[in-house]
């Protein structure tokens, strides 16, 4: 058991890891650049215009909006105030928190008096305990046991419903938080009673009977952002149970969407609902920031490294690509195949005509308040503590963590890379003193011929460096970077290098559409072709690589800090179909059209893209 943070006590199932309090890790480099941009771009300035977070919210006591969005906001925007350190931000932030921890009436209930939903609650409960990481707030705690034991008196006749069925498990993450910081058996038994009402998402994964594309009729369990949520459910029933069927469900839930709703950045479709693995189906941006907050969790609860390699993929990939590079516009559906963002009807489950423009709030508002965790929460979980009191690297990116280790004594690691737009990484130690741990350090699945400090490790597995550290002491990584191949949808062919995706750019001509700059609403028309298929050998592909400085703006197709150059040909026959790519056309696909040479970027950058090809009968 770590002596400096928080683990699991007993009886509940041990963890692979601690988190570090919010604040532990800190961006540097471009991730911290990123996370300044998302501070100057939406999340810094909804509350300016945007009616569900502006002041008549029923989260700061007005009779505006008084469900979900409120603390949805909270949930991303503590963290990044603090990981920033951004004065604005953390005011903002405090004016929310302030509001939330003075609402609690004699009973326990907390948010808005017309409240009468057990799921918001879940949500800033989570937005409460990054608090008080950061600030030690001694009002967090008490007002959290008081909901608990309201929350415990009142579930008998007033039982979780709708959303809160499906969710329950959020709720539950605080509730392990609390039990492992006081010790109060009553929250154990509040855990159980919310798994005992909540839906049985190990069950449903196990017995996984939606195969296919779903109708539009359709249940709250077939939806994409809850099965977001559900992947890590069946691990927090682990934690409660120590059930093995508990542990393995995870691991199921991930196997049948990849099986039956993948896509090749990692996530699932969902339209809003289950959508197969056409990759003209859309993924709404909620269920990407969600499942991001699941496989952090799963990779401090079961410490498995390829729930990292996962939570890169998304993190380096489905986020960025669904932003503009500004981050003052996003999208509610991102096509892994996406040529044309347009208002018009498109093949989707269930979503409406403006789901795939980047704008404010289409489609729904729900993103626009909940894509905000996205980011900064990575950015906070790039290290975990272990239980032999060392630290580990369960991601990558370039950050500072400053930690507790060994017998109390303070240790700060500069992690120095520009990762994963490059394979090397150089992590320095700083102590005041000599001081012996471990680093533990995650080596990605894909990373053949990995080496640390000059040593060949294995892929796939967490490695171990323990050892007296002193001040100035450096850890050198390379991580190679293989171009390989995926075969995807109708046998087509898709291009990954490390944990990027690689997506053809097409020429984009921008046309404000509604609204007012900079947070209007925009179409994205191409001007360049898009229908290609890649003339490439999936078992050896010969591309080149073009490394480019890292700029201002990060994620955007003008300066896509990485490029590809491959061969393919035009498709003719591949045409658009209800406004996106066409289904496509199985490979290998005839061509005899020219040969060309055609730029690939990082997905993350193209915001019009195909990332699944042809492949080109040779």
């Amino acid at each position: 058991m770590n002596k400096f943070y928080p683990s699991n006590r007993l009886p509940l199932a041990p963890s692979a890891f601690c988190f570090l309090p919010l604040g532990s890790v800190k961006p540097t480099g471009w991730l911290r650049r990123q996370l300044e941009i998302q501070a100057t771009g939406l999340t810094g300035n909804l509350p300016k215009f945007w009616d569900s977070l502006g002041p008549n919210s029923g989260w700061l006591g007005g009779d505006g909006e008084s469900w979900e969005r409120g603390p949805y906001y909270m949930d991303g925007l503590v963290p990044l105030a603090y990981l920033l350190g951004d004065r604005d931000l953390i005011a903002e932030a405090e004016k929310w928190i302030g509001w939330t921890l003075s609402s609690q009436n004699e009973f326990g209930h907390i948010g808005p008096k017309s409240l009468d939903d057990w799921w918001p609650c879940g949500v800033v409960l989570k937005a409460l305990t990054q608090y008080y990481e950061a600030t030690s707030d001694a009002r967090v705690i008490p007002l959290m046991e008081h909901f608990f034991a309201f929350m415990l008196r009142e579930l008998p006749h007033n039982h979780l419903r709708s959303w809160a069925i499906m969710r329950w498990a959020d709720t539950a993450l605080s509730i392990i938080w609390l039990y492992n910081r006081c010790g109060d058996p009553m929250l154990l038994h509040l855990a159980h009673v919310l798994a005992e009402q909540g839906y049985n998402w190990t069950h449903h994964f196990q017995e996984f009977g939606y195969t296919q594309k779903q109708a539009f009729r359709f249940p709250l369990s077939t939806h994409v952002v809850n099965n977001a949520m559900a992947v890590k459910t069946p691990a927090v029933a682990y934690v409660l149970t120590g059930w093995e069927e508990h542990r393995r469900g995870s691991y199921r839930a991930i196997d049948m969407l990849d099986t039956y709703h993948g896509t090749v950045v990692g996530t699932f479709t969902g339209d809003e609902h289950y959508a197969g693995k056409d990759p003209s189906q859309g993924t709404e941006l909620c269920a990407v920031v969600e499942y991001m907050f699941s496989l952090e969790n799963l990779l401090q609860i079961l410490g498995d490294p390829v729930f990292g390699d996962r939570l890169e993929k998304i993190a380096y990939n489905a986020l960025p690509a669904t932003f503009t590079g500004d981050m003052w516009a996003h999208q509610y559906d991102q096509q892994v195949n996406q040529v044309l963002c347009t208002v018009a009807k498109r093949n989707w489950t269930n979503n409406g005509d403006w789901s795939n423009i980047f704008g404010l709030e289409p489609n729904f508002g729900c993103c626009t308040a909940n894509m905000h965790q996205g980011w900064p929460k990575f950015a906070a979980n790039l290290w975990m503590a272990t239980h032999d009191n060392g630290l580990a690297a369960v991601a990558y990116a370039p950050c500072t963590v400053s930690a507790k280790v060994a017998d109390g004594k303070d240790v700060r690691l500069d992690v120095e890379t520009d990762y994963p737009f490059d394979e090397e990484i150089r992590i320095v130690v700083s102590t005041d003193e000599d001081v012996e741990f471990p680093m533990v350090l995650r080596i990605p699945g894909w990373a053949e011929g990995a080496v640390v400090n000059g040593q060949a490790v294995e892929p796939g597995s967490f490695f171990r460096l323990h050892r007296k550290w002193s001040n100035g002491d450096s850890v050198e990584i390379e991580f190679p970077m293989r171009v390989e191949t995926e075969r995807r949808y109708h046998d087509s062919v898709a291009i990954k290098r490390g944990p990027l995706v690689y997506s053809l750019r097409i020429g984009e001509r921008w046309e404000k559409i509604a609204g007012e700059e900079p947070h209007a609403d925009y179409a994205v028309y191409p001007t360049t072709p898009w229908n290609y298929g890649l003339q490439i050998d999936p078992v050896n592909p010969q591309v080149e690589i073009v490394k480019k400085s890292i700029g201002s703006i990060i994620f955007d197709s003008k300066s896509a800090p990485i490029e590809m150059r491959v061969k393919g040909r035009r498709v003719p026959e591949w045409q658009l179909e209800q406004n996106s790519a066409g289904p496509l056309p199985p490979s290998p696909v005839k061509s005899s059209e020219p040969l060309e040479e055609l730029t690939l970027i990082p997905y993350g950058c193209a915001k019009l893209r195909v990332t699944e090809f042809p492949l080109i009968q040779d």
